[in-house]
């Protein structure tokens, strides 16, 4: 019960805080919640792109906005400022996800995270190479990065609603393997996804990227540099023909892990601003007036012992989680099945490399790759976990629906390919979420007995 005196309008029993407000904060502290966000907002898109509104659908994600200042114009279309701009944003929180793992978490520790990156890249390579026997040689072969990646909303979403069923360490296997799989996604974008480089732009990313890393070695703290620094780096990013969304990635590696104050230099200076605090042998007035100038110095001390990456992280997750990527669920979920043999298009070379890559290939590659290491002494089992877990997380991990979509984007040109491949992404990924859970299910009830 929040006590009338500390509500705010948020939590106040006001219509709109009540009936939007709190309901959707209560939503999104559940775990699977982003992965029910992006679930629903492509359910929304593939009923728009075969309904009546079809057309509208598409027109919208077709038109063209454009800015112009004096000499200098920059157009792009809906659909490429979502992919090439919003999905910045993602990767940014990605990459702010992967540092803290490898400077604070469980990627600090090369043994520790050993058996789950070695399965990571059997999660790639085997999914790679089975989209090629299907589509090696033809015009769709340049897909083959769009089954290795695992969509770690809908993965993680999956496990939980499973409950104590899987053990944490066993959740915390699937974790690592994602973590290893953005780090391998990102690099395949970089390499192989990108566009025609002009070097000029490339150059000045780059410089922008030293800027940035240089204000942050002396401790240039306010957000009026970095946001409009940020932008510029975008730009050149998309200019140069390096996928745009890769500079979130970098900016991400860039932010300092570590608070600006230490827990006993916070202590310190806090003591010392409170120790100035007008006494109460003045007026109220006077009191508040006097007060002011240390309340904020206390409470920019105060952000400033939380380190950068996690304040961002905290802050920008959400965002990510519930709007930019069901955004770009609902602008590349989009398929018109109408007047389609479904049937013909899941047994197309292209539908199916991605679908089986998905499915067999996560399945076996990831389970595989585990076991090789640790056979090999690369790597061991955590305690709780056996192979029935590894074998079920690994079907999981084929839900690779975000990430698999964004590279599709990036693959193909033609509507019709980027549709076949778009169904065995949905194909794919459902049938990997229902095989995942039955054998997760399996392997906690062996676990009982």
């Amino acid at each position: 019960m929040i006590d009338p005196r500390h509500r705010t309008w948020a939590t106040s029993d006001r219509f709109v805080p009540r009936t939007f407000i709190r309901p959707f904060a209560r939503f999104a502290q559940l775990e699977a919640s982003s992965g029910i966000a992006i679930l629903a907002a492509a359910v929304l898109a593939l009923i728009l792109a075969n309904s009546p509104w079809s057309e509208t659908y598409f027109s919208i994600l077709g038109e063209h906005v454009r800015i112009e200042i004096f000499e200098w114009r920059f157009e792009q279309s809906v659909l490429h400022l979502i992919n090439d701009g919003l999905m910045t944003l993602f990767f940014f929180v990605v990459g702010l996800e992967i540092k803290r793992e490898a400077v604070l978490g469980d990627l600090r520790d090369p043994k520790a995270v050993a058996l789950p990156v070695v399965a990571a890249l059997g999660g790639m390579v085997v999914p790679a190479l089975i989209y090629t026997a299907f589509n090696g040689g033809t015009d769709a072969a340049h897909g083959w990065g769009i089954p290795m990646a695992t969509d770690i909303a809908f993965a993680v979403g999956v496990v939980t609603l499973l409950g104590k069923r899987v053990p944490s360490a066993a959740k915390l296997f699937l974790l690592t393997v994602a973590v290893a799989d953005d780090i391998g996604a990102i690099a395949v974008i970089a390499i192989f996804y990108s566009g025609d480089v002009r070097f000029q732009y490339l150059l000045g990313a780059v410089a922008g990227l030293a800027l940035v890393y240089a204000a942050n070695r002396v401790r240039i703290r306010s957000m009026m540099f970095y946001v409009p620094a940020a932008v510029v780096i975008w730009y050149l990013a998309l200019q140069s023909g390096v996928h745009a969304t890769l500079t979130g990635v970098a900016l991400g590696f860039l932010t300092p892990a570590r608070p600006y104050y230490r827990p006993k230099e916070f202590d310190e200076r806090a003591r010392a601003i409170l120790d100035q605090f007008p006494t109460t042998d003045v007026t109220e007035e006077v009191a508040i007036e006097h007060a002011e100038h240390e309340i904020l110095l206390l409470s920019e001390i105060s952000a400033e012992t939380v380190a950068p990456l996690n304040r961002l992280e905290h802050r920008l997750a959400p965002w990510s989680s519930f709007v930019v990527i069901p955004l770009f669920a609902l602008a590349n979920a989009g398929v018109d099945f109408r007047g389609v043999d479904i049937i013909e298009s899941i047994g197309s070379r292209v539908a199916l490399g991605v679908a089986l890559g998905l499915i067999v290939g996560k399945t076996i590659g990831i389970s595989l790759f585990a076991w090789l290491a640790a056979r090999l002494g690369i790597g061991r089992l955590a305690p709780g976990v056996n192979w029935g877990h590894i074998v079920g997380l690994a079907a999981v991990g084929g839900i690779g629906f975000t990430v698999a979509l964004f590279v599709t984007s990036l693959a193909f040109e033609d509507p019709a390919t980027t549709d076949l491949a778009k169904t065995g992404i949905f194909v794919g990924s459902l049938i990997a979420g229902i095989l995942g859970s039955m054998l997760l299910r399996a392997a906690a009830r062996k676990a009982e007995t």
